[in-house]
């Protein structure tokens, strides 16, 4: 029987499974490296049936299987980037080694948690209370839309340093710091923000990095059947 190889994605359309897509889609142009993607169906529920739990216990996509090393097994979008740069990204195209660049790779760790623990789970509330929830709440659309700007204003501040990225020395260099905030910005306008005019150093970096190929080709990963028009750019709704 023939040993299986490579990786496999468990994704959806969401933009957390869209961050990995593009690493992925990114590491495929670079080196000898190839994927498969198993679509799960959130609009279903299908992260929680048994099967996808046995492979992440929190029911939340993405996650990867990496038949190259032993079926290992990598859950949370952070720790699913840091670890495909560590043993896949060899020539740091994408990152930075730690023992030979560390104040660069602890630069690169700092913007990916800033991303992780604020701007993902606040826009995702604001989506929430935007799309989702049954009663229109004033006080959360403006708690999280509020939140969602000063962030954007953070990562303004840090773009106006005559910046290109995020991490890196001088103007920076593209990585998995920016390939983990991106995504959340491309879908700004199932958000409720129509442009990034308030922001102009953002406008720049999204305008500069989304044109990369890897971006178009992981924007159609995952799509299948009910969730085919998940997070599609150029989603309005008003409450």
């Amino acid at each position: 029987m023939s040993v299986k190889r490579g990786i496999t994605l468990y994704s959806a359309p969401t933009p957390n499974g869209f961050k990995v897509a593009v690493f992925l889609e990114e590491l495929k142009s670079v080196y000898d490296f190839d994927y498969e993607v198993r679509p799960v169906n959130v609009a279903k529920g299908e992260q929680k049936d048994p099967w996808f739990i046995a492979i992440n216990p929190n029911g939340r996509i993405p996650a990867i299987v990496d038949h190259n090393r032993n079926d290992f097994v990598v859950f949370e979008t952070a720790a699913i980037l840091i670890y495909l740069q560590q043993h896949y990204d060899t020539e740091n195209k994408f990152g930075w080694d730690p023992k030979e660049n560390p104040d660069e790779y602890s630069e690169m760790l700092q913007w990916i948690f800033f991303a992780h623990g604020g701007v993902g789970p606040m826009q995702g509330q604001l989506n929430h209370f935007r799309n989702a929830a049954s009663e229109v709440v004033p006080y959360a659309l403006n708690r999280y839309l509020n939140e969602v700007k000063r962030l954007y204003s953070v990562l303004d501040i840090r773009l106006n340093q005559d910046r290109d990225y995020l991490a890196g020395p001088g103007r920076g260099m593209y990585s998995i710091a920016d390939m983990n905030v991106l995504p959340w910005l491309r879908i700004r306008e199932y958000s409720g923000l129509d442009n990034l005019d308030e922001w102009p150093n953002v406008k720049r970096w999204c305008e500069n990095t989304l044109s990369r190929d890897a971006w178009e080709v992981a924007g159609n990963v995952g799509r299948v059947g009910d969730t085919a028009s998940l997070y599609r750019v150029g989603h309005k709704r008003t409450t």
